[in-house]
């Protein structure tokens, strides 16, 4: 036997209309059956004679023999059911769910043939798209004895903005920070030039930022095969100050680790920022940047060019993107 919390009002639902003194009586026979007790200290209405306005509701245990059977003999046996028959009660809750898995298993095996992506076999499953990516659908699998792969998924690509002034490899790809030197280098490759500041490059990758580690960690997927031939040379250049350098070089760090693919700075681009910059008052860095920079950026500039850099973010300043524009390309 179990027992819950129960107020005076929820006993007497669907009675409130009846005189008072039936009320009392039906109380009272609630009482003396034992099927209610009052709580200990509750307070009363304040009628005569008075009823408390909080019991104890004695409940039985459920029976989950039957819950025992369905997952014993109605359940697929690519459903583990070891955790559910340990944990009867959360099968209870999740039982809807499951039994839509294991009708999927049963019957329409053959949609697995192929890969879809994990909203469309959510959808496809659950008829929830984001059941499997951000509801309890990731709990239900491990309750299942399942990992994501036994539903013949395939992973999203975040697809990132790029221009291709030419698909011909092996060839050079530069990837941009900011917008407005993407949209100024591709209006100078679009006018028929196919160098920058003297480097021939050949497509321009928008990275957005921070974002450009996100979206670029599924340049294996979302990339074009040109962008792929071994042969590339991939170069990153963004603001000089502490985020810019630390989003180069997370994002070397990442293609290292995932591709082997080496990136290097846009040294021709940072030195011309170098030398435009100088004599001009350069804005001071933004508060509570992360200052934390492995050095692996530094290590493709001579000495004189990263004492320069150096000074300047000691100074507490940066030079921006945007210092270079479409005649200095």
């Amino acid at each position: 036997m179990g027992k819950r919390k129960v107020k005076l009002e929820d006993l007497l639902a669907g009675r409130e209309n009846l005189p008072y003194e039936e009320q009392v009586h039906y109380v009272h026979a609630l009482l003396d059956s034992g099927k209610i007790t009052p709580l200990q200290r509750a307070k009363t209405n304040g009628r005569r004679p008075a009823l408390a306005l909080s019991y104890w509701e004695m409940t039985k245990d459920r029976d989950y023999s039957d819950l025992k059977d369905e997952l014993l003999y109605d359940t697929v046996p690519e459903i583990r059911v070891d955790y559910y028959l340990r944990n009867l009660s959360t099968y209870e809750k999740e039982r809807d769910d499951v039994r839509l898995l294991s009708a999927f298993f049963k019957d329409h095996r053959q949609e697995l043939s192929r890969p879809v992506s994990v909203n469309e076999r959510s959808f496809m499953i659950f008829h929830r798209e984001k059941f499997l990516s951000q509801g309890g659908g990731k709990t239900l699998l491990s309750h299942c004895g399942l990992e994501i792969g036994a539903l013949n998924t395939v992973q999203t690509a975040e697809p990132f903005s790029y221009y291709a002034g030419s698909r011909a490899v092996p060839q050079n790809l530069l990837i941009l920070e900011n917008k407005d030197p993407f949209c100024g280098m591709r209006s100078h490759l679009l006018a028929g030039q196919n160098t920058i500041l003297g480097k021939t490059i050949d497509t321009l990758i928008y990275g957005a930022g921070k974002k450009a580690v996100a979206s670029l960690s599924d340049f294996s997927i979302s990339a074009e095969p040109y962008m792929k031939d071994p042969g590339n040379h991939f170069y990153y250049f963004g603001d000089l100050d502490y985020e810019g350098i630390g989003i180069y070089e997370h994002l070397r760090e990442r293609f290292l680790s995932l591709y082997g693919i080496e990136i290097l700075p846009f040294g021709e681009a940072y030195l011309a920022m170098l030398q435009k910059g100088q004599g001009v008052l350069l804005p001071k860095t933004k508060e509570r940047q992360n200052r934390n920079v492995s050095g692996a950026f530094f290590s493709y500039f001579d000495t004189e060019s990263v004492q320069r850099m150096e000074q300047i973010l000691s100074d507490g300043c940066y030079i921006p993107q945007e210092i270079l524009n479409e005649a200095d390309y």
